[in-house]
């Protein structure tokens, strides 16, 4: 499931494993749930323009599902000017990337220069309290390791903690899924989406700055080897803060 290879280094390519949900169904709504296309297209595209080799792992492994909405062939037309995901759907060699990932176990972190966290609705229920994603961003971000985590998926900064018992985000500023959005969201359909808010549960945590921005306008926010986007518009702008923190 790799991409290219590094133009200006072809023997060493910087490599990012992105990390997708697996498939869940929403206890709140009882919608089929996954990640969204627009935080794993915009940010392989990204990376790959910058000559990365790129792998897509889940916690599980095997086929993802994402949200429908996200899908810009869906019906609703939601997505239907993400030309990005369009593209990447309608290659088979990259939808095969999706339809048959690595599971997180088989993977070894250390043989990558950066992890990428993808959103959607299902890390709310799927990331949340996974140890195995916890361990997986924590780790990473001791060892100095570049970590980026956008949209719900930053729902695993809630929890995620050090090997010293410090939560990752201590003393950091960071971002992710604006109150402002849920609003948004919540009227769209007319119910309660989410089983909580990212936004009030960061603002409840002691030594941390959880900062958003205007609702749905691209935004990423780098901390030292810790990156955070606020929603799906921000995959492509947390893809070029790694970029830049990995010195390319």
């Amino acid at each position: 499931m790799s991409a290219s290879v590094d133009v200006l280094n072809p023997d060493k390519p910087k490599r990012v494993l992105i990390v997708a949900s697996n498939p869940s169904v929403s206890r709140q709504t009882g919608w089929p749930i996954g990640f969204w296309w627009a935080e794993l297209s915009h940010p392989y595209w990204e990376f790959v323009e910058h000559g990365f080799q790129v792998d897509i792992a889940s916690p599980d492994g095997g086929a993802l599902v994402a949200d429908s909405w996200s899908d810009p062939r869906d019906e609703t037309g939601y997505s239907a000017d993400d030309l990005i995901s369009l593209g990447f759907l309608s290659s088979p060699k990259h939808a095969a990337l999706v339809a048959n990932t690595r599971a997180l176990g088989t993977v070894d972190p250390d043989e990558y220069d950066a992890v990428f966290l993808v959103g959607g609705q299902a890390p709310m229920y799927t990331f949340v309290d996974d140890v195995r994603i916890h361990d997986l961003v924590a780790s990473r971000v001791a060892a100095n390791r570049v970590v980026a985590v956008v949209c719900h998926a930053t729902c695993v900064l809630l929890k995620a903690t050090l090997p010293d018992g410090n939560p990752v985000v201590s003393g950091r500023t960071w971002t992710g899924f604006a109150n402002s959005e849920e609003d948004y969201a919540d009227q769209f359909v007319g119910r309660t989406i989410q089983p909580f808010r990212i936004e009030d549960e960061a603002r409840k945590l002691d030594g941390t700055n959880f900062i958003v921005a205007s609702r749905f306008k691209s935004h990423a926010v780098r901390d030292g080897n810790l990156i955070t986007g606020q929603q799906q518009y921000s995959g492509a702008a947390a893809a070029r803060l790694v970029i830049e923190a990995l010195g390319v």
